[in-house]
Parts: C-alpha cells; sequence; structure tokens
C-alpha cells in the first residue's frame, strides 16, 4: 500500500506542479523582458514584490515540488500564492473565476501536509 501512495503523491506532484509552471513561465518571461507590473499589488508589497513573489510562487516553488527537494515548503509557498489569487486577487468574481486557483490551493496543501513521498530527492 505504501508504494501506491508514493505513486499518487509522484502523480499529484507532477500534475500540480507543471500545470502551475504553464501559468508562472509566462510570466518569468515578461519579468526578463523588463515588465516589472506583472499582478499589480494585491497585498500591498509594491508591484516589484508582488511581482517577484508570483515568480517564486508560481516557478522556483513548482520546480521545487516538480523534482522533490524542500516539497513542503515549497509546496507552502505555492498554496499560499494560489491563496492569494483565490481570495485576495479574485475575491469578488464568482467560483469559476477562482477555481483553478483554488484546486492548485487544494493539491499544493495536500502536498505541503503529506510530502513528497519515496520518489523525489528528499525521499522521506
Amino acid at each position: 500500500m505504501k508504494r501506491n501512495v508514493d505513486i499518487g503523491l509522484l502523480v499529484l506532484r507532477i500534475g500540480v506542479s507543471v500545470l502551475l509552471l504553464t501559468h508562472g513561465f509566462p510570466k518569468l518571461m515578461k519579468l526578463i523582458e523588463g515588465n516589472m507590473d506583472l499582478v499589480g499589488d494585491p497585498i500591498g508589497v509594491g508591484s516589484l514584490a508582488s511581482s517577484i513573489l508570483v515568480i517564486l510562487g508560481e516557478v522556483v516553488a513548482p520546480v521545487l515540488v516538480l523534482i522533490g527537494l524542500k516539497s513542503r515548503p515549497s509546496a507552502l509557498v505555492a498554496a499560499g500564492t494560489m491563496a492569494v489569487a483565490a481570495f485576495i486577487v479574485h475575491n469578488g468574481d464568482p467560483i469559476a473565476q477562482k477555481e483553478k486557483a483554488l484546486l492548485f490551493f487544494a493539491g499544493f496543501l495536500a502536498i505541503a501536509l503529506m510530502g513528497a513521498g519515496k520518489f523525489s530527492v528528499d525521499k522521506k
């Protein structure tokens, strides 16, 4: 049974990480091109700081989760980014607008709670 759990965690890690990277990578490219205002300032730290935090949450953290390196803290960073997206950026929007952010939030929160499993760099 433990092997099935480890395979399930691997599938979850790969799935949510790769899919979130499809949102984060274009933002990273825009930041590299010089666009310093990717997401506005939803949490009041300035648009550049917010953009950097989004890159950390949508690119760096998913890559670490994908390979299973420091998965729990990295998953918390990604989940936090998605919580801001769902509950602050899309606060007044209908559920259909925040659905993706909520699904990513749930997936990364599950990884933060369970860890990366055996098939990871950390191997715990």
